[in-house]
């Protein structure tokens, strides 16, 4: 229970502390623009209903969280599912691209980090690239994948699965080569004393010891793979998703929709971390491992 509390209430504490300092920003950057609408309307209210007119702006510069709490709960829970201004929809549309670049990302992590901690020759020449790779930004090469990709009439949804891709293999394969080097001289010495061979040394030990290291790696490279399949939509066209929401928002100027939607990502990322995490517990419990 106390453990419980000490989780609760500085993350509490944090929140309404970015809530209040939200309403702050939320009134000064509105207010240039309600000063100018009651010039011109030739209106001189008081202060309290001049601070409600900058909290309650159709299109405000930048909404307050009343306004986000508001329009998230609407296109959440109060549309249907199909409606295309329902962030259930916007939301499985990114997640079903999300999951398959997670995938993909994570086999292919995972088989980078098996050849560079086997193969000297992979580690001294793939490693730099690997990292060099991520110098990229994901905003340019986005564009580039599609071009290579239209002429093949590759669907939309392997399209940004492949741009997931780029961004969550990384942390994986660098996560697994810790792992899979972590076993101590001591353990490796043991197994060759054994005769264990080269696949059993592998198996038997360096795979259980890269387990912590992998589903740490893994929760990075899901929210890296959201990422990813947000930024994927906004040159594809998309007009599903929460990347085509944000771009909705943004040419109509509603700045309620484009904070809604970036909630809906965050709860997102946070459902998926917790889902790897929670996999990650079960995994080392079911291996004999002891709860932290």
């Amino acid at each position: 229970m106390d453990s419980l509390r000490d989780k609760i209430i500085p993350v509490t504490t944090i929140l309404a502390a970015l809530v209040v300092v939200w309403y702050g920003f939320a009134v000064l950057l509105n207010a240039p623009f309600q000063r100018d609408l009651d010039r011109r309307a030739g209106e001189t209210p008081g202060f309290t209903e001049f601070l409600g007119k900058t909290l309650s702006q159709p299109k405000p510069t930048l909404p307050a969280p009343h306004q986000v709490a508001q329009n998230f709960f609407e296109n959440t829970f109060m549309r249907k599912i199909s409606s295309n201004r329902s962030l259930v929809y916007h939301g499985w549309v990114t997640l079903s691209s999300t999951l398959l670049g997670f995938a993909f990302g994570t086999a292919l992590g995972i088989l980078i980090a098996v050849g560079i901690v086997h193969v000297t020759a992979l580690d001294r020449s793939l490693m730099p690239w690997i990292i060099v790779s991520q110098t990229i930004p994901i905003i340019a090469l986005a564009p580039m994948v599609i071009l290579l990709l239209g002429p093949f009439n590759t669907p939309a949804i392997v399209t940004k699965a492949l741009i997931s891709t780029y961004l969550s293999f990384f942390p994986v394969a660098v996560g697994m080569v810790k792992g899979l080097r972590s076993p101590e001289i001591m353990h490796l010495d043991l197994m060759h004393t054994y005769n264990a061979s080269a696949s059993q040394t592998f198996w038997k030990l360096r795979v259980p010891a890269s387990v912590p290291f992998l589903f740490t790696s893994m929760k990075v490279a899901i929210a890296a793979s959201l990422v990813g399949a947000i930024v994927a939509e906004l040159p594809t066209g998309a007009v599903a998703g929460i990347g085509a929401k944000l771009l909705i928002g943004a040419y109509h100027s509603q700045s309620i929709d484009i904070w809604a939607a970036l909630i809906a990502g965050s709860v997102v990322a946070l459902i998926l971390v917790g889902m790897v995490g929670f996999a990650g517990r079960q995994v080392e419990k079911s291996m004999g491992g002891r709860p932290a």
